[in-house]
């Protein structure tokens, strides 16, 4: 997106964010504040054949909703709640002009459930309302009327760059002047089709461990979870004296085109989101006081990432901090760019800045300052990365009002 010299400011005024580590804000950052993380055996189905046997389980409360809602729509929308509440916003009253969403799964497990029905000769009505529940915008629909919200829906699906350019998205309806007030965010919960995919890959951490920037790294971690930021034009958020969390100012989006599952070795892509998105920002690279790296722990992705970074900052990039809280908290696919852009808006809100966890050996690829531990510090502007199979990246920069 071309820099609009008047395009209006776009402010968060609302922050929902749900993982393996809290169901909230406040759980979440007590978590990385403690170096928490959460993986375990997986017990939603069958993993006895993988080499892989654990994941960033969410422990969903019990709670009244449509029974046709699917364990990531559940997960969605406890962040649209949280939200909402933050932003004070009630959407019956005041309503938004638009919402969305990305995910790479969506209601997977809804559509595992038709296929052993089918495989079991088990035909009939129930069949036909697995259908419907499978697919995503009838999940969207489900979620809206939990809501009481009847607005447009847009559903972004490519792998785990969706939730940030689903926040990106609603940075250019504002922007664009089509709209003041926009619902963003990323879900995905884990389902067997997709944990079976990784790991036979070899992309999942046999230990079961995620070590993003190790040099022994063996693979990533799965988790699930959602984030739902709400994002306002300054002038709608001022009439309603809405108090703003942080500034969304940069975003791009690029594909690599070198190959379905591997980054491209010199991130070449990465290096242009990176760059548009400053762009955007109207900033340099050594005014990026954190990036939230996609950092998977893939010996590939983690190498591109470095290579790419290295490349951007130039002689600036020692004095950049950098952390993957997918170590934490697991990848959480088609939600992991809108819970690291979360995460961004707490550090800036916060002030302080989250650890790369389980590092033994720092890969000499390296050559930002890894945030090995959580730390104060001053984030003016934070970066954050999601890149996807396919080739599909994105970059999103986030800035403090303070």
């Amino acid at each position: 997106m071309v820099p609009q010299p008047n395009a209006p400011r776009v402010l968060v005024t609302g922050v929902g964010i749900v993982s393996s580590l809290g169901l909230n804000w406040a759980a979440n950052e007590q978590s990385l504040r403690q170096h928490a993380t959460n993986f375990r055996p997986v017990d939603l189905f069958d993993v006895s054949g993988c080499v892989a046997k654990t994941a960033g389980l969410v422990d969903l409360p019990q709670e009244p909703c449509a029974a046709t809602l699917s364990r990531g729509t559940r997960l969605l929308l406890g962040a649209l709640r949280e939200a909402l509440a933050q932003a004070g916003l009630n959407l019956k009253q005041a309503g938004a002009d638009a919402m969305v969403i990305g995910t790479s799964a969506g209601a997977m497990e809804i559509g595992e459930a038709y296929a052993r029905r089918e495989f079991q000769g088990l035909q009939g009505r129930g069949q036909l309302a697995l259908v419907d529940a499978y697919q995503p915008q009838r999940q969207m629909s489900l979620m809206t009327e939990e809501v009481g919200w009847r607005g447009p829906v847009t559903l972004i699906s490519n792998a785990c760059a969706s939730g940030a350019n689903a926040v990106g998205r609603g940075l250019e309806l504002i922007r664009s002047g089509r709209a003041q007030r926009v619902i963003v965010g990323g879900y995905d919960s884990l389902s067997e089709l997709v944990f079976a995919g990784f790991d036979s890959l070899r992309a999942l951490a046999p230990s079961g461990v995620p070590r993003p920037f190790d040099a022994a790294r063996d693979g990533l971690a799965l988790g699930e979870g959602a984030a739902v930021l709400v994002l306002e034009s300054e002038a709608a958020a001022v009439s309603r004296q809405a108090t703003a969390l942080a500034e969304l100012t940069g975003y791009a989006t690029a594909t690599d085109l070198h190959h379905l599952t591997q980054p491209d070795p010199a991130g070449g892509a990465a290096i242009r989101t990176m760059t548009a998105a400053c762009a955007m920002a109207r900033l340099v690279p050594e005014q990026i006081d954190y990036i939230n790296s996609h950092g998977t722990g893939t010996p590939y992705n983690d190498a591109a990432e470095s290579a790419a970074i290295t490349a951007w900052a130039g002689n600036k990039v020692g004095q950049i901090a950098v952390s993957s809280t997918k170590s934490a908290m697991g990848h959480l696919l088609g939600g992991a760019g809108a819970v690291e852009a979360a995460i961004c808006v707490m550090a800036l809100c916060g002030q302080w800045l989250p650890a790369s966890l389980h590092v033994r050996e720092v890969d000499p690829c390296v050559t930002f300052d890894l945030v090995q531990a959580f730390r104060p510090a001053v984030v003016r502007s934070a970066l954050t990365n999601s890149f996807g199979f396919g080739g599909t990246n994105a970059t999103l920069i986030l800035q403090s009002l303070r």
